[in-house]
């Protein structure tokens, strides 16, 4: 399922692509300001990952001035920590292709005080389970989230169901260009 949805999305022209990342970076707008968090967890979207390059600057707008937005930064064991984005002259190079904020490191609790935490999945089905890409990073970072956990998705990428382990962590709502938000029962 992962390879397939992959492929889809290697296949998107760019023209959809930016339409896709659009509709979705307003949506989130829109719940962010609906929401009023402090605190936001981020992520900065690669290749054809739903959101776009722009996604960082999209939240760190709609939380204004008083906002902060955290980003995360890859450790050798998989797991995430967490530095605030500064712009995205701050993002540098990181493992795995990533772009990574180079401000100092809050630690991998640091995602617990993100009211909102937005996270890249490649499918999500009907009942919140996240179909990822598989390294386990943002199972544990979502596991210390307390916040409303949302997943961004293009469309066709909200399915029935997925395959799911006992590690795997669930998110409460996704985004998509077609749908908008899309909350899930507890």
């Amino acid at each position: 399922m992962r390879t397939a949805l992959l492929a889809r999305r290697r296949a998107l022209p760019a023209s959809s692509l930016a339409e896709a990342a659009a509709s979705v970076l307003a949506q989130l707008a829109s719940l962010v300001r609906g929401h009023a968090p402090a605190r936001v967890a981020g992520y900065v979207p690669i290749g054809a990952e739903p959101g776009g390059p722009g996604l960082p600057d999209a939240l760190a707008g709609a939380l204004g001035p008083e906002g902060r937005l955290l980003l995360p930064v890859l450790l050798p064991d998989q797991d995430l920590d967490w530095a605030d984005y500064a712009g995205h002259a701050s993002l540098t190079p990181g493992a795995r292709g990533l772009r990574e904020p180079s401000g100092r490191r809050h630690g991998v609790d640091a995602v617990a005080e993100a009211e909102l935490v937005v996270v890249p999945a490649v499918a999500v089905d009907r009942r919140g389970v996240r179909l990822g890409r598989g390294g386990g990073s943002y199972d544990r970072a979502l596991a210390r989230a307390t916040g409303l956990t949302v997943a961004l998705l293009h469309d066709g990428e909200l399915v029935d169901e997925v395959p799911a382990e006992a590690h795997d962590q669930r998110v409460r709502a996704v985004i998509t260009p077609g749908d908008g938000l899309v909350m899930f029962t507890a």
